[in-house]
This record gives C-alpha cells, sequence and structure tokens, in this order.
C-alpha cells in the first residue's frame, strides 16, 4: 500500500503497531463510584453503570452476537478493559463453552481482532465455532485508561514495560477467566501478544490455567528485523531520544511523536513512501476498507519505557527484563545485568502452535528459528508449526485469507487440546 509523505506520519504511527506495539486522558473513578475487582459497577436496581459505547456496542453486536463488557484490575492498580463473546450468532456450543483469550500487540488494542467481518474475523470465527471469547486490553490503550490512584496525565501511570504485562495484566486477566469460567483458556498472541505469553511460560506462569497458546508472528526475538526503518527506530529508543520531548506516554497522535516520527523518516537508507511494506512487510492479502478502519481506530498509546524496552531486544538479541544500566540493574534486580527469560524452560508438555510469514519484517524468519531452536526439545506432538511464504505481520489479523490459512487450523488445533 503506498502512500504519500503527508499520510507518511500517520501511517508510521499506526503502523508502528508491529514494530514493536487514545489520546484523550480519562479521569480514574472515584471513592463514590468504587469499581469491584473483576466486574462492572450497578447500582442499587441493577443497572449497569459502565461508560457507554464500549469495544462491544461499537464492534460485536452491531454483527448481532452476544457481547460483554468487564473491568479487571491488576494487583498494581491498573483497570483493564475485557470484552467476552460467549456464544456465536446462532447460540450453541453447550453451557461449559471452552474459553479463548485473544491478546493484541503493540501501539494497538483488542479491536485489531474485530476490524474484519464477522466471517473473517478471528474472534467471531472461534465463537461460531463453539469457543467462549475473550478479548483482553492492555493497560494505557484506549479503554483501559484508568488506575485506582494514577491519572493517566501522570508520568507514573507510564512507569512501565511488558515485564509488567507478564507480572500483572496477563495474570490479571486469565485468573479472572478462570474465576468466571472454572476452566482453562486457551491463548492466542499476536506480536507482542505472544512475547508476554512466552516470557509467562518460561516463568512458570499462567502454565496451570492456559490450556494451549496460538503465537501469530512470534517476536520472542528481533535481531534479524529486515527494515531500514525499524532499525533506525529502535536505535533510536535504546539511545532513548524520546527524553528529549520528556515523554513518558508514547502517544502516536500527539505532536512530539510526529516530530519524532518527521526525524526517523529522514535517516539516510529509510523511505517512508510506502510504509506498510517498510515496517511490517509486504502483506498480501489485506481488504483496502479494512485498513482504513485501521487507520481510523489505531493507534493507541504505550509507554515509552515499554518501546525502550523493546528495542533494547533488537539491540542484545537476547530476551530479558528491562536493562536500567548496571548501577540501576544491581539495585533492581542485584545483579549488574537484567535476569534473562529462558524460553528452554516452558514447559515440553505445553501445547504450542506458531505460524509466521516469509514476507514479515519484524518477525523475521531467523528468530524464529531462534525460537524453534529454544523449542527443540519440546515435545513434538506438543508443537505446531505454520509458515506462510507470501503472508506478513498484519496478514495474520487481517488478512482475507487467514480464515482459509491459519484460523480454520487454529479451531483444529484447539480442539485437539480441548
Amino acid at each position: 500500500m503506498a502512500v504519500g509523505i503527508l499520510s507518511c506520519l500517520r501511517v508510521l504511527s499506526l503502523i508502528s503497531l508491529v514494530i514493536l506495539v487514545l489520546d484523550q486522558p480519562c479521569r480514574v473513578f472515584g471513592s463514590s463510584r468504587e469499581r469491584h475487582f473483576g466486574f462492572i459497577n450497578h447500582d442499587s436496581n441493577g443497572v449497569d453503570t459502565a461508560p457507554p459505547a464500549g469495544m462491544c456496542a461499537s464492534t460485536v453486536a452491531v454483527h448481532g452476537y452476544k457481547c460483554q463488557e468487564f473491568e479487571v484490575r491488576t494487583d498494581d492498580g491498573y483497570i483493564l478493559s475485557v470484552q467476552r463473546i460467549p456464544e456465536g450468532r446462532v447460540g450453541g456450543g453447550g453451557q461449559n463453552r471452552q474459553p479463548v483469550l485473544l491478546q493484541h500487540g503493540v501501539l494497538v488494542d483488542g479491536a485489531t481482532w474485530l476490524l474484519n467481518p464477522p466471517e473473517q474475523s478471528l474472534a467471531m470465527i472461534l465463537a461460531d465455532n463453539g469457543f467462549d471469547v475473550w478479548i483482553s486490553n492492555i493497560r494505557g490503550t484506549r479503554y483501559s485508561r484508568r488506575h485506582v490512584t494514577l491519572d493517566p496525565n501522570d508520568s507514573e501511570f507510564w512507569n512501565w514495560t511488558w515485564d509488567d504485562l507478564v507480572a500483572h495484566d496477563l495474570p490479571a486477566v486469565i485468573d479472572f477467566i478462570f474465576k468466571q469460567t472454572g476452566q482453562k483458556t486457551h491463548y492466542v498472541g499476536h506480536s507482542m501478544g505472544t512475547l508476554i505469553a512466552l516470557a509467562s511460560f518460561s516463568e512458570g506462569r499462567q502454565v496451570d490455567k492456559v490450556k494451549s497458546a496460538v503465537l501469530l508472528s512470534p517476536i520472542a526475538y528481533l535481531s534479524h528485523m529486515t527494515t531500514a526503518l525499524g532499525d533506525v527506530a529502535a536505535r533510536a529508543f535504546v539511545g532513548e531520544i524520546t527524553k528529549i520531548f520528556g515523554l513518558a506516554e508514547f502517544n502516536p497522535k500527539g505532536g512530539p511523536v510526529s516530530n519524532l516520527l518527521k526525524f526517523l523518516c529522514a535517516q539516510p537508507g529509510v523511505d517512508c513512501y510506502d510504509l506498510m511494506s517498510a515496517l511490517t512487510g509486504k502483506n498480501c492479502c489485506l481488504n483496502a476498507s479494512t485498513v482504513e478502519l485501521f487507520l481510523n481506530d489505531e493507534p493507541q498509546s504505550t509507554s515509552t519505557k515499554n518501546l525502550v524496552h523493546l528495542a533494547q531486544t533488537v539491540r542484545d538479541g537476547i530476551l530479558s527484563k528491562y536493562d536500567y544500566g548496571s548501577d540501576y540493574n544491581l539495585a533492581h534486580y542485584g545483579e549488574a545485568k537484567p535476569p534473562k527469560y529462558n524460553l528452554t524452560n516452558i514447559p515440553r508438555y505445553f501445547p504450542l502452535f506458531l505460524s509466521y510469514g516469509g514476507q514479515d519484517a519484524l518477525s523475521d524468519g531467523k528468530d524464529v528459528e531462534t525460537l524453534l531452536d529454544a523449542l527443540k526439545f519440546h515435545d513434538v506432538n506438543k508443537l505446531t508449526v505454520q509458515y506462510i511464504k507470501n503472508y506478513a505481520h498484519a496478514d495474520f489479523i487481517m488478512g482475507i485469507t487467514a480464515k482459509d490459512l491459519v484460523y480454520n487450523q487454529i479451531v483444529s488445533f484447539f480442539r485437539n487440546h480441548g
């Protein structure tokens, strides 16, 4: 998809989505409207008092599906928006439908699973195939800009990296689903959603409440990105250039970030003309109307610190916790270097399905091979690997051929490991 230079910044900010992954600040709910853990508040008459026009109303119910909005509080005080599609349009599936959690990547939110028509959307396809579908929105995104004490205008609200998603967000959502359903959940992650899952499993987290995991465009390693723009951006974030602007929140729609993106686009060897391809690889199978919808809805804010952490992964070629520098690492971790996430510790019996593309400039094949090498002792009947030669990063969540090539295989994988 070619774009002119005037639209370069708009697309870059949004496509940063897949490089390593709202603008309107929301008020923290006060004590007069206390939000109890995991449940939307109701008034004395049992009427839902949640903010109107959530994701259910805007992207799910309009297609004739039942949809429920929940709020989940993390143990460090963030209030996360979670949606549930409990059944397909025609119902069915019985009372004990198997839950599946969909986890998005960076700079986007859960709406990215719902951009295509229902017959091409993974969330709807799973619901229509008898699954109980849950969609997570990580801290800082449009519907998850709340905290029990902090305001999004406070820099401390943005003092986190994907380490915190591993330690707080993912456990809170999975625990909530387990309490609501009494069942383990299947998991689907895309891009950074694969990273936090792999890091969690490597530390023995969540494997007692997750039945299996599907990893689309896995990015556990990022040192072989085949994009000049991605490389320049990573170097900029490693150098923490954004501190010039004093940015705690990385808001792609804000003025300071636009200035940074102009700077990156001006670097030698960087071509911002065909930005989608420059960042994600040449996506083969995107519908133009879906891309336009994506551009209208995204990107979402993340923390600058989170992007720095992702950039450290590019620089170092290893998967480790956030690097504060040797002196601060000693204070934070008790050692000069940040601890590594050892993916060889993922239980060999844990069912995994990995799908990656030959045109993906972010989840490059060499990096996926490094991940697969870490899984080389995995039980052979518990590891499924799919390679799609002409797929790039966004094809896995928005591709019009994804139902036939990927999603049907996901349904079969879940049924085989149900």
